[in-house]
């Protein structure tokens, strides 16, 4: 058996549901009986997918983070290239709606980006290889199954992406500090990229310059910035908000 643990009952039934044969062998926390647990069960059974009810003890050795009682081993999922993605947007009719992530290198934060990515409609999810989280089992969790829908691509290098982005016409709005303009202020409805940065550091020199346009969120309390999952959540609200509008 070879690839990779996912757990928590959001992301073991995103890959039941979307991916079944990537399932290898799953692990249920004994003493749970609840419909729940049947209904993952009996489809494990029609896919003759092996699962084993185990003490919570061997759950925690296998994986770390909060398991809720169910793991998966599964095969390693196909990654998503730059050329994959761009093949995607040009045959689309709907206009491109991406979230590029430069820097966010905690798991906790990229999953729950992936998760509000996936509820407002993002078409895809873009981070550079070097110096970024990447979707480890606990991000998957922290996903809830989002990591399952939304393609994950990681390029070689951002910048040169970017700029092949906007040959495309996508226009690129990214967040910062000391812009002048307000994320109220920005035209979300067309073809668009929010592009996020590290917590701190916030986007790279080279990121920064191949934005079409930067936006800050008001602050009116005493903080001076957002955990940049909520900073990104914020925004693609926004963004949904003009798109459905």
């Amino acid at each position: 058996m070879s690839g990779e643990y996912v757990f928590g009952w959001h992301a073991v039934e995103a890959v039941l549901k979307r991916e079944p044969e990537r399932l290898q062998r799953v692990w249920i926390q004994t003493g749970r009986q609840d419909k729940r647990v049947k209904v993952i069960t009996d489809a494990l059974n029609d896919l003759g997918v092996r699962w084993q009810v185990v003490h919570r003890k061997e759950l925690d050795e296998r994986v770390a983070g909060v398991h809720q009682g169910i793991v998966a081993a599964v095969s390693e999922s196909r990654e998503w290239t730059e050329d994959d993605l761009l093949a995607q947007l040009a045959g689309q009719d709907a206009a491109p709606f991406l979230l590029v992530l430069d820097g966010v290198t905690d798991p906790h934060n990229l999953g729950a980006c992936m998760r509000t990515a996936d509820a407002v409609g993002v078409q895809a999810v873009i981070v550079p290889k070097d110096k970024s989280a990447s979707l480890t089992p606990v991000a998957r969790k922290v996903a809830c199954g989002a990591a399952e829908t939304v393609p994950f691509v990681r390029v070689t290098n951002l910048a040169r992406f970017l700029r092949t982005l906007k040959d495309q016409g996508v226009w690129l709005i990214g967040t910062a500090g000391e812009a002048k303009a307000t994320l109220f202020q920005a035209d979300f409805k067309g073809p668009v990229a929010l592009v996020m940065g590290a917590e701190g550091k916030g986007m790279r020199r080279l990121t920064r310059e191949h934005c079409d346009q930067l936006i800050n969120i008001p602050m009116l309390g005493h903080v001076d910035s957002l955990n940049v999952s909520v900073a990104t959540g914020v925004c693609l609200y926004e963004a949904l908000r003009q798109r459905l509008g």
